[in-house]
């Protein structure tokens, strides 16, 4: 028996309309393709560049598609984060946000990211849980649609608001700054996110301005290796520096690259520039399919990866051109065991004390650790949906989808940002205990005391080499922030090209 899809309650906001609300009446005649997700979760990010192939294979009078954000994290229920990270993201489709979970109970879905089909004529006809490529759906999709054509339900739809063009390149130096490292001589790399590039920073001695030395890769997104102004990278994020070599995270590439650093040559160490699809075993590593690579770390000769795509850490040998997995079976849950068994969930933020590992496992709000040779374990976080703003011990403390995480050699200690918290956490790997360091807890950009400053979704963090300093990459205020470690107290890097 059909089901008729149910209509968008009209209270809900919009995004990409124009501030228009919009109902089923207005997709009356076309196909309609919706996409519940979520921006935090990596499965619904790999979703986001299929869309864009599917809206490309079809006529707009023909078929459409309207994201319906159903946020897990109470962060990305606010209609303003979910229009940021659509900026970010380059979704340009109409989005409406589901920050109640109605439309998502009325259609009855269980998962992100989850596609449900409507006909022409209001009716479900179609859906699929999970990641999927453009490939396999356009022709299921061109199926729909020449029925539709042959029954005569095709046609005649009203034009639908204009939504948004992709972005064009962001006045100022940073557009969603991901990561940021800072080297032993001082020097700051920023992955330049947005902006497909990598910086390199020269930042004056009060923390309060930087000169851009040099730009790694020509601000276009694609693959290509080569000098530095003619290199591409596709939202590169995190960093590692070893020998003279930057190592960059190139995760929308699903790469890592290298830069070296004496001459700006980029050349591609790991990866095949296409997506994992399935659990790999590792092997040769220009021959092994990586899946979103999030945060790199150089340890004992080899580079460890934040595999936020594969729920685990990869090590990736550039000497020895190997790359595999390294901790977690590929599942995703917070499980602690030996490392081969353990369970990781979207590992986005990598530091060592010089033994252990440490890893921000973000859908699971935690930070945790895995020893070479032995297991994992967590200092906070208890589970995928066990989250908040909660300093504290232990299983006391809440974190929210923190991405970012550095060791504070000074004070033996972790620092955290606490990416939906908009804050800046002390976490000691001993006690566990979790303590807010900086950012009153809202989002915006606001310089001084720690209790005052603001942050919106800090990505990344790194400390200074005097321990002094840590450097922040606001990623949703386009800036890199400087947080003095002894006080708390923020200061906004403006910096020069």
């Amino acid at each position: 028996m059909a089901v008729r899809a149910p209509d968008f309650r009209p209270e809900l906001d919009w995004i990409n309309t124009g501030g228009r609300r919009l109902s089923l009446a207005d997709f009356r005649g076309r196909v309609l393709v919706l996409d519940f997700w979520t921006y935090g979760c990596v499965n619904c990010l790999h979703v986001v560049p299929e869309l864009h192939e599917v809206e490309r294979s079809f006529p707009a009078d023909e078929l459409a598609v309207v994201g319906v954000h159903s946020g897990k994290f109470v962060n990305e229920r606010d209609t303003a984060n979910v229009a940021r990270a659509c900026e970010r993201l380059g979704v340009s489709h109409p989005v409406v946000n589901d920050r109640q979970f109605r439309t998502w109970r009325e259609y009855a879905v269980r998962a992100w990211p989850t596609l449900v089909v409507v006909s022409p004529d209001g009716y479900v006809v179609g859906r699929h849980s999970g990641e999927f490529t453009a490939e396999r759906l356009v022709p299921e999709l061109r199926q729909v649609v020449e029925e539709a054509r042959a029954a005569g339900r095709l046609g005649g739809a009203a034009p639908l608001p204009p939504g948004t063009e992709p972005m064009p390149p962001r006045p100022g130096v940073l557009r969603f700054p991901a990561k940021v490292h800072a080297a032993a001589d001082g020097r700051v790399f920023v992955a330049d996110t947005g902006h497909h590039r990598v910086l390199e920073v020269e930042v004056a001695p009060d923390g309060r301005s930087g000169r851009v030395l040099r730009s790694f890769g020509g601000g276009r997104a694609g693959w290509a290796d080569g000098p530095a102004g003619e290199a591409a990278f596709r939202a590169p994020h995190g960093m590692a520096l070893a020998d003279g070599t930057l190592y960059v995270a190139d995760t929308g590439n699903h790469l890592v690259r290298a830069v070296e650093l004496d001459g700006g040559r980029v050349a591609t160490v790991a990866g095949t520039g296409a997506q994992a699809r399935r659990r790999e075993a590792g092997g040769s590593a220009l021959e092994t399919p990586l899946s979103s690579p999030w945060d790199l770390l150089w340890k004992d000769g080899a580079l460890y990866a934040a595999m936020a795509g594969s729920h685990q850490l990869w090590r990736v040998e550039p000497g020895a051109a190997v790359a595999a997995p390294w901790a977690g079976s590929g599942a995703e849950e917070l499980y602690d065991g030996p490392l081969a068994l353990a369970a990781l969930a979207q590992p986005s933020g990598l530091a060592t004390d010089g033994e252990r590992v440490y890893f921000a496992d973000a859908e699971a709000s935690a930070v945790r650790w895995a020893v070479p040779g032995g297991e994992t374990g967590t200092v906070v976080g208890t589970g995928l949906f066990d989250f908040g703003d909660r300093d504290g011990a232990g299983d006391d403390v809440r974190l929210q989808h923190a991405l970012g995480v550095a060791w504070w050699a000074v004070e033996r200690a972790l620092l955290v940002a606490d990416t939906y918290n908009h804050r800046v956490k002390r976490v000691d790997p001993v006690t566990c205990e979790a303590r807010s360091l900086a950012g009153c807890g809202g989002p915006g950009l606001v310089d001084g005391p720690a209790e005052e400053a603001r942050f919106w979704e800090p990505g990344g963090i790194a400390v200074a080499p005097d321990g002094a300093r840590a450097y922040v990459a606001d990623t949703n205020n386009h800036a890199l922030r400087a947080v003095e470690l002894r006080t708390g107290r923020v200061a906004t890097v403006e910096l020069r090209p």
